[in-house]
């Protein structure tokens, strides 16, 4: 099938055959919640064009992202263990669009396919290798090398343009808007983005790679290795 998801563009007509009749095409707008905390999972979706933010949202209410999908994978992964919900929240972080598909389908379908499901399982893991890396990255490294590692994973998915607040870039970060401020101001003194009015425009995306902490380079280097093409 014609596709810009890769796990849907590299499924063999075995495959296709059990999860093409239950895609249905769908608008992801922005801030569109696709997965709510702990609410019973009853679709998945596949991203064709945008980028999903999974959020931890803590009891005092401050939140912090944990993870990012874009069109290299699946929204849902806990319908791929055999579970039906998670604790933390999935937004549309970049609008866009792709494919939902009900969870029930997918699990009938993963019974029925051991190479579908060692596709979707490959995906899961590079997922879950991310979000610990991004926990680590949150801890450790400064401003500036996890905002410029942010925008290099979201062009990789998206492309060198698109929307983006500074407000909803402090919640990605876990930062004050203050601090991504600044940060925003250095990178595009330095040249290597153009933020204007809500838009990103990425002009020098290996000079933001040396300011990025190594973080950027291994979740890259690990979804690649990890990918279902492999």
């Amino acid at each position: 099938m014609e596709s810009r998801n890769y796990i849907l563009k590299l499924l063999s007509p075995d495959e296709e055959a059990l999860v093409r009749p239950h895609l249905e095409a769908v608008a992801l707008p922005h801030r569109m919640t696709v997965v709510h905390p702990d609410e019973v999972i009853t679709h998945v979706f596949f991203i064709e064009r945008g980028c999903a933010s999974l959020i931890n949202i803590l009891p005092d209410g401050s939140a912090v992202e944990v993870g990012t999908i874009g069109n290299e994978g699946m929204v849902g992964t806990p319908v791929l263990m055999e579970s039906d919900r998670m604790p933390m929240q999935c937004d549309m972080q970049i609008p866009g669009d792709g494919w939902r598909m009900p969870s029930q389908a997918l699990r009938t379908a993963l019974r029925r396919s051991d190479t579908l499901r060692a596709k979707l399982l490959r995906f899961a893991q590079g997922h879950f290798n991310q979000v610990g890396q991004t926990a680590a990255c949150n801890r450790l490294h400064t401003i500036d090398e996890r905002c410029a590692r942010w925008l290099l994973m979201t062009r990789d998915r998206v492309g060198d343009d698109f929307p983006l607040t500074q407000e909803y870039l402090a919640v990605m970060l876990g930062v004050r808007r203050a601090g991504v401020t600044i940060t925003a101001n250095l990178l595009q003194k330095a040249g290597f983005i153009r933020y204007t009015r809500g838009h990103i425009t990425i002009l020098d995306p290996a000079g933001l790679e040396d300011v990025a902490c190594d973080c950027y380079r291994i979740i890259r280097d690990e979804f690649r290795r990890l990918g279902p093409e492999n």
